[in-house]
């Protein structure tokens, strides 16, 4: 973890790796290797690299450097025990400022998937069709092909990604937003119904794909994705309450909730904890 300018923490590791991203890899010397959009990022020494990149404002906004994360820990904290001890776990975790279209596509690909199988598919995706962008020794970063490249492909054109039928999917969002029929940009102020229903527009997007991308690609923190997983957490630990009643950061809470239950398999059933981390 390291320290943040106004004196609370940032923990690299996990704001990568809990779930919400999946266009970043461990280096073998123990950095991390990053792309957004068409900016790539190598932090092989994060203590000194992290703090570089922060004084760009695009990864500094990226990394949501200056968002008052202590003061939506205790508002939780005040909240429930469980949900205190979450929070607690892992406390340095921030929500990524991903690019909208990135995180639509990595959400329709996270469909009845896992997470390396996830962040393979991500991987050929950026190789087979976007652009090279930076190397550092033997390790190369590619742009996220834009949706205008994505459009006219067919789904054996995206055979080579092994994406299975998400690939139909993946055709129809870029014909969708490259078009304009989806506005992702608008999405960002919509009324939280109507922006979902935007998505839904999509073939294969249902509500929870639609809500990480609000989330996750639109920052929209008063959204609550609910895969199958926090179902079971919310039945296990919060019956009879829904996500409104952590307030207007209830994405922030889930993130929390999602890591660490990720983390904790004992709290669940033999076969939900084999499942879970499968």
């Amino acid at each position: 973890m390291s320290a943040k300018d106004n004196g609370d923490i940032f923990d690299l590791d996990a704001t990568l790796f809990c779930g919400q991203c999946f266009s970043w890899d461990r280096l073998p010397g123990g950095g991390y290797a990053g792309a957004s959009g068409d900016r790539a990022l190598f932090l092989c020494d994060p203590s000194r690299d992290l703090p570089r990149a922060l004084a760009d404002p695009f990864w500094r906004g990226y990394f949501d450097w200056d968002f008052p994360y202590a003061q939506a820990r205790a508002q939780f904290s005040a909240m429930d025990p469980i949900l205190k001890e979450a929070a607690a776990f892992a406390p340095g975790i921030h929500i990524l400022n991903q690019d909208p279209w990135e995180a639509l596509c990595s959400f329709i690909i996270s469909q009845n998937n896992n997470i390396p199988r996830i962040t393979g598919i991500v991987r050929r995706l950026c190789r087979t069709f976007g652009s090279p962008l930076e190397k550092s020794g033997d390790w190369a970063l590619f742009s996220f092909p834009r949706p205008e490249r994505l459009a006219n492909c067919t789904p054996g054109d995206l055979a080579p990604l092994r994406c299975g039928f998400r690939a139909r999917y993946l055709i129809d969002a870029a014909q969708k937003v490259s078009s304009g029929q989806v506005d992702l940009e608008r999405l960002r102020t919509m009324p939280l119904t109507e922006a979902r229903e935007q998505l839904m527009q999509i073939v294969g997007v249902g509500v929870k794909v639609a809500d990480c991308a609000l989330l996750y690609g639109l920052h929209r923190l008063e959204v609550f994705p609910m895969d199958v997983w926090m179902k079971r957490v919310m039945a296990r630990w919060f019956a009879g309450k829904n996500p409104d009643c952590f307030g207007p950061y209830a994405g922030i809470a889930q993130q929390y909730l999602f890591h660490y239950s990720r983390n904790h398999p004992e709290c669940f059933t033999e076969d939900e904890a084999r499942e879970r981390v499968s």
